[in-house]
């Protein structure tokens, strides 16, 4: 190495990585020359833990793939272990999965933008962000029994139904972030700190986001219009009216003002799921016990929007009660060593953080 590098090493113990991971960088002065990202301090082996446990014992495992966000987890194992055995669920089972998705997508959002505003020193956003997410793990509390691991999204439906009232109160939550939300643009999204620190830095090139495969608001903040929900519907996101919402710039700030955007979409589906949920309908279909819960000799796919992107999951059975193989595509392994590493490249070290919490990057996701 040039001796004029300096190397040093963001994470895994500085506030501003997202998760357990570390980005190894060369500089010269504050401008980084290099940058590698390493993971390998979780030691986790997801995908392995799954291949040697039934079907059902594998449930309690997915959700730990994301902390931050864990439910559209358990509905792709959910709906993979649905397709290949054959399993169709109640619309009232579908809807109230769309809302626990939708639930999870706003306290995802309001989690990255605790993150976001406190690589730059915005504590306030944080305080403000962080209460207003607890305000809904108070409700998935009240709905599953836990506030982050949720395991309510079952194979073959969901496992208890919704308390007395619950829908009036999700109701009331969703206009108390009707008003909160112009609060949070004018304290952060129109604040121009933020926008002098945003825009123009961690700029991605459109041609390189198609060819590379990147998702979510990495794409979107690309002015390239793709979500799975839209593009692939499941559930019941067909019967539902909603936006993609896109921004051109490209850059961190771009790809703020798209989960900005996309937040108000999740309260207007959710508004959607309280009018439209059936009264009716079994919220969990009868399904074999745990060691005769058995997967054909058939693979499949499915794939979800999650907060950051597209997520998928690949399984594959093999006749008796365990997953042959099981293989996860999140959006953080592209995003944590290909994008990351080409857009810290003559980036000031300051913009670390900046930039990484723009991408949506969830370590387990990597080292799965």
């Amino acid at each position: 190495m040039d001796n004029k590098l300096i190397k040093i090493y963001h994470g895994p113990q500085h506030p501003g990585i997202t998760g357990n991971m570390s980005v190894e960088l060369d500089l010269l002065g504050e401008t980084i020359k290099r940058a590698r990202t390493h993971v390998g301090y979780l030691h986790r082996g997801f995908e392995k833990l799954i291949e040697r446990r039934t079907v059902i014992q594998a449930f309690t495992i997915v959700c730990r793939l994301c902390v931050p966000e864990p439910d559209p987890n358990e509905e792709n194992f959910a709906r993979a272990v649905e397709g290949l055995v054959g399993l169709e669920i109640s619309d009232r089972a579908k809807y109230i999965r769309v809302m626990v998705q939708e639930m999870s997508r706003i306290a995802a959002q309001m989690l990255w933008m605790g993150g976001q505003s406190g690589s730059i020193g915005m504590g306030t956003v944080g305080q403000w962000s962080l209460y207003d997410r607890d305000l809904i793990l108070d409700l998935f509390e009240e709905l599953t029994g836990g506030r982050v691991y949720h395991m309510y999204t079952y194979p073959g439906g969901v496992r208890r139904d919704l308390p007395d009232g619950f829908l009036g109160r999700l109701s009331e939550l969703l206009d108390y972030f009707d008003k909160k939300l112009p609060k949070y643009d004018s304290i952060f999204f129109d604040n121009a700190t933020f926008k002098q620190r945003a825009m123009g830095v961690g700029v991605i090139c459109k041609d390189e986001a198609l060819q590379n495969g990147y998702v979510g608001q990495a794409l979107r903040g690309c002015g390239i219009k793709r979500d799975v929900r839209r593009d692939n519907p499941y559930l019941v996101y067909d019967k539902l009216e909603f936006e993609i919402p896109t921004y051109d710039g490209c850059d961190v700030y771009s790809r703020a003002m798209v989960r900005r955007a996309e937040i108000k979409e999740s309260i207007k589906i959710l508004r959607q799921v309280i009018e439209q949920m059936p009264a009716e309908g079994l919220i969990m279909q009868k399904i074999p016990k745990h060691r005769k819960f058995k997967l054909p000799k058939d693979d499949i796919y499915v794939a979800s929007e999650s907060a950051r992107g597209e997520f998928g999951y690949y399984m594959a059975g093999d006749g008796s009660e365990k997953i042959r193989r099981m293989q996860v595509k999140g959006p953080s392994l592209i995003h944590g060593y290909t994008l990351l590493e080409n857009l810290l490249v003559d980036e000031e070290l300051s913009n670390v953080a900046l930039i990484m919490n723009s991408l949506g990057i969830c370590p387990p996701e990597i080292e799965r």
